[in-house]
């Protein structure tokens, strides 16, 4: 039975292993095929073609062969067989580089293998345009539109523009804050991480808008990334789980020397 193979897939890696002397475990999102883990022979020798394109935050085009009996995709680990770096940016530096990190980490902790999300992968692939450009005040906002795709994506968000609790529908002016264990629900009016109603009900409305959900979402964000920060970031630290993210505790670290 002739081995069946994935070619040219657009890609990014989000994460690499040592597997031997040689070799590369790599964990990679892929668009059409979601979270795969493929095994790069050879990728650590100085010759090899892969050594300087296996790199995070770096768009692909990847092919690969399928592992399992007679190559039908049934084992975890499948074999790279061809990678090439499409260009289009370089490098994020700095804080971008640990923020684009920090996204990577959080799609390997949440994202299921071979669980396709197309939407999701191009959100993110703009997301790291920006990344690597003169992000300048959009990094924020950008960040906190992708958490909230995240958890769109993958189901754990709950509706922005209901009590989750009650599901009563939100007071324009009344506060609100997304609390991990009971969803969106009112607060006391010194709460500063809380948003008035028709703030929550404006990212309801970018999330729902399917032409343009990134963009819409984006607008909505901008003006309130500041205090949607420590509520997105304590939701996804809950479905998570411990230990804390390794580079959001990268990022405390450095802030406090």
């Amino acid at each position: 039975m002739a081995v069946r193979r994935v070619t040219d897939e657009p890609a990014f890696v989000l994460h690499s292993y040592d597997w031997s002397e040689s070799s590369l475990i790599l964990e990679v999102f892929c668009r059409r095929q979601g979270r795969v883990a493929l095994v790069a022979k050879g990728a650590k020798k100085p010759t090899s073609n892969f050594r300087p394109v296996l790199l995070p935050l770096q768009p692909l085009a990847v092919s690969y062969s399928l592992a399992g009996e007679g190559g039908d995709g049934a084992a975890d680990i499948h074999t790279l067989k061809g990678a090439e770096w499409v260009g289009g940016h370089v490098m994020p530096t700095g804080d971008a580089l640990l923020s684009g990190l920090y996204l990577n980490e959080l799609l390997l902790r949440l994202l299921a293998r071979a669980d396709p999300h197309t939407a999701l992968f191009d959100a993110y692939a703009g997301v790291v345009r920006v990344l690597a450009s003169e992000h300048g005040d959009a990094l924020e906002p950008v960040l906190r539109t992708f958490e909230l795709l995240l958890l769109r994506e993958i189901g754990l968000l709950p509706a922005l523009d209901a009590q989750t609790l009650t599901l009563a529908p939100l007071q324009s002016d009344a506060r609100y804050a997304l609390v991990a264990e009971g969803g969106l629900r009112g607060t006391a009016p010194g709460d500063r991480a809380a948003l008035p109603g028709h703030q929550w009900q404006a990212l309801q409305r970018g999330l729902d808008d399917d032409g343009a959900r990134f963009t819409a979402t984006l607008r909505a964000c901008a003006p309130v990334a500041a205090e949607l920060k420590p509520q997105l970031r304590a939701l996804l630290q809950y479905h998570c789980g411990s230990p804390t993210l390794r580079t959001r505790q990268l990022m405390i670290d450095l802030q406090s020397l």
